[in-house]
């Protein structure tokens, strides 16, 4: 009761919840301890698996046994990311790579037939590649790249993955599909008439978290479609971790904050657990942080209304065409 109270506490106060603080508190109460299962035999694809987060999750993945499919855009930068996942890797695990722009759809369609032919069972999928930009630039489709990268590509790859999620789950419920998100996404909400961000000024950082709260919609519009065929769908959100991707893309954040930021393997710890625990494969279209559900919303008029998220699909249908 205690441990739950102060849990709740930490979250509320954003900063020191979502900071190193957060983590170390946390980690003192024994909200935090080691994940001890076995994923030997499971197959886990993670994209933006180059560096930060994704780099870290497929590293602890395949700590536990998992075989892990790395996936980037950049082929060099993805043989050396998957050079050091081997080396801490359990024995047996296997480490591959799968070369795709999520900006593309081109590439995402291939991607995932290979995939497809490669890993005809799929148990987790994780989606974590995104991008911050600080000017409005298109995909080679012609689509805003934020959207296109953070949003778009991920969600053709998952439903052109679902065939294996689901076989998966046949054998070894349930599958699971992870979208790693951000807490920046509390600050803002979806245009759905502007998905693309074309009628305003533009603001890299606005444009970045309506994407990521694009992204908690899809995990409840999945969770309610995937439902009857075992497939658990959960959001999360790492708190402020030191990944390149903050770096170069927020550089005064990163120096103001500093040394309260989380470790890359701190900010991917509920990732890896989402994908291995029992717990919150007991549920589906949570929004998670710290191995904790946590609200969806905090700010009034930021929150999606009754039939969004199936809208939001909609949409990103008629553009993945």
């Amino acid at each position: 009761m205690l441990r739950g109270a102060a849990d709740s506490l930490l979250d509320l106060t954003i900063a020191p919840g979502f900071s190193r603080i957060g983590w170390g508190a946390r980690k003192a109460l024994g909200l935090l301890g080691p994940i001890k299962v076995d994923l030997s035999g499971k197959v886990c694809v993670v994209t933006g698996a180059n560096s930060g987060l994704g780099l870290e999750a497929s590293r602890q993945l395949a700590a536990l046994g998992a075989d892990v499919v790395m996936v980037g855009r950049n082929p060099e930068r993805l043989e050396r990311a998957l050079v050091s996942v081997e080396e801490s890797a359990r024995a047996g695990a296997s480490i591959t790579s799968e070369v795709i722009d999520l900006s593309s759809l081109e590439s995402v369609r291939g991607g995932a037939e290979r995939l497809l032919a490669s890993s005809p069972q799929i148990d987790v999928l994780i989606n974590n590649a995104g991008v911050l930009l600080d000017s409005r630039q298109v995909s080679a489709d012609g689509i805003e790249l934020t959207l296109a990268t953070n949003v778009l590509g991920p969600f053709l790859l998952t439903e052109l993955l679902v065939p294996a999620l689901a076989a998966a789950a046949l054998e070894r419920p349930p599958a699971r599909i992870i979208n790693v998100s951000s807490g920046g996404m509390y600050s803002e909400a979806v245009k759905l008439d502007d998905l693309q961000s074309a009628r305003e000024k533009w603001s890299g950082s606005a444009v970045y978290a309506r994407t990521k709260r694009m992204q908690v919609m899809l995990t409840e519009y999945w969770a309610e479609q995937l439902a009857d065929q075992r497939i658990v769908v959960s959001a999360m959100h790492p708190g402020w971790a030191d990944t390149p991707g903050v770096e170069s893309s927020l550089p005064t954040f990163h120096k103001i904050v500093g040394k309260a930021l989380r470790t890359p393997a701190e900010g991917a710890d509920t990732i890896t657990w989402l994908a291995a625990a029992e717990e919150p494969a007991q549920v589906s279209g949570r929004f998670w942080q710290d191995r904790a559900v946590r609200p969806v919303n905090r700010r009034p008029g930021t929150a999606a209304k009754a039939g969004d998220q199936r809208l939001l699909a909609e949409e990103l249908s008629a553009l993945a065409v």
